[in-house]
C-alpha cells in the first residue's frame, strides 16, 4: 500500500502480514479506508507465504474508533447504507479466509473498531492501553457493521443486549472476562506489545506449526458455527480431507511414528 493518500500500511514477512490502519488521530475509517482494508485483506489470502494475518492501529491511543462520524452525517442514507454493506462483506472476508487472524489491540477500540477486531480470530489487547466496547446508542443508531451478531456469539443474548443498549466502555480485563478478548499482554511500550504480538503470530507458522491445518480449523469453526450440525460435520470432513492430501499431513503422521518434531513445509 504505496498510495500517498493512503489510510493503511501493509507489510508481510516470516509468514506474517500485518495490516495496520492508519487515519491519525483515532483511526476511524472511511469507505476509502475499507476499500484499503478489502485490498489487503485479499492480498494477504492470496499471497501462498502468508500463514497469518494480523491487524493493529496506528499510533498509541487508538486500535480504531469506528467508522468517520463526520463522513457519515453528510451523505445521504443510501450512502450509508452501501458503506455498511461494503464493510459487512469485506469483514466477512477477513473472517472466512482460511488463515488465522489476530487482532492486536493497541488502544481504545470502539463502535467499527470493535466490529473489526470481532472479524478476528484472536483478540489480544494491550493491558492499560483503552477502553472497549459498541456506544452506537448514543449517536441513535445500532452496531452496523456485524457488532449486533458477532457480539451475542461471544457473550450472549443478555449480556450484549446489556452492552449495547447502554454502551458502556470497559476495560480490557472486563472484556477478557466476558470473553470478547483471549489475552491482556503487559507490555511497558508499543514497540513492546508489537514484539509480543508478532512472537504470537510466529506460534501459528511453519516449521513448528501447520499453518494449513490451522487455517482449515479456523474455517470449521466459523462457518460450522453458523451452518446446521449435519452440514458443519460434512464441512469438516471436506476439509479434513484437503489436509489429508498435503504434505504437511504426510509429514505429522511419520513424524508422530518416527517419535520426532516435525517440520512442516505449509504444503
Amino acid at each position: 500500500m504505496s498510495e500517498t493518500n493512503s489510510k493503511l500500511d501493509y507489510h508481510a514477512a516470516k509468514g506474517i502480514a500485518v495490516i495496520t490502519l492508519n487515519d491519525p488521530p483515532a483511526n476511524t475509517y472511511s469507505y476509502e479506508m475499507m476499500q484499503e482494508l478489502d485490498r489487503a485483506i485479499l492480498d494477504a489470502r492470496m499471497d501462498d507465504s502468508v500463514q497469518v494475518i494480523v491487524i493493529t492501529g496506528a499510533g498509541k491511543k487508538f486500535f480504531c474508533a469506528g467508522a468517520d462520524i463526520r463522513m457519515l452525517a453528510e451523505v445521504t442514507p443510501t450512502y450509508k447504507y452501501y458503506f455498511c454493506l461494503h464493510a459487512n462483506e469485506t469483514l466477512n472476508r477477513l473472517e472466512q479466509t482460511p488463515k488465522l487472524v489476530i487482532a492486536a489491540i493497541n488502544g481504545h477500540c470502539v463502535g467499527g473498531g470493535l466490529e473489526v477486531a470481532m472479524a478476528a480470530d484472536i483478540r489480544i489487547a494491550r493491558k492499560g492501553a483503552g477502553k472497549l466496547g459498541l456506544p452506537e446508542v448514543s449517536l441513535g443508531v445500532l452496531p452496523g457493521t456485524g457488532g449486533t451478531q458477532r457480539l451475542v456469539r461471544m457473550v450472549g443474548k443478555a449480556k450484549a443486549i446489556e452492552l449495547m443498549a447502554t454502551g458502556q466502555l470497559i476495560d480490557f480485563e472486563r472484556a477478557k472476562e466476558l470473553g470478547i478478548l483471549n489475552q491482556v499482554f503487559e507490555a511497558e511500550s508499543q514497540e513492546e506489545f508489537a514484539q509480543m504480538i508478532g512472537e504470537c503470530a510466529l506460534q501459528f507458522t511453519t516449521p513448528n506449526k501447520a499453518a494449513l491445518a490451522v487455517g482449515r480449523i479456523k474455517r470449521a469453526v466459523q462457518t460450522g458455527s453458523e451452518i446446521p450440525f449435519e452440514s458443519a460435520l460434512a464441512l469438516e470432513r471436506e476439509l479434513q480431507q484437503q489436509l489429508f492430501q498435503s504434505e504437511d499431513a504426510k509429514e505429522g503422521l511419520y513424524a508422530y511414528m518416527d517419535k520426532r518434531k516435525p517440520e512442516f513445509k505449509g504444503r
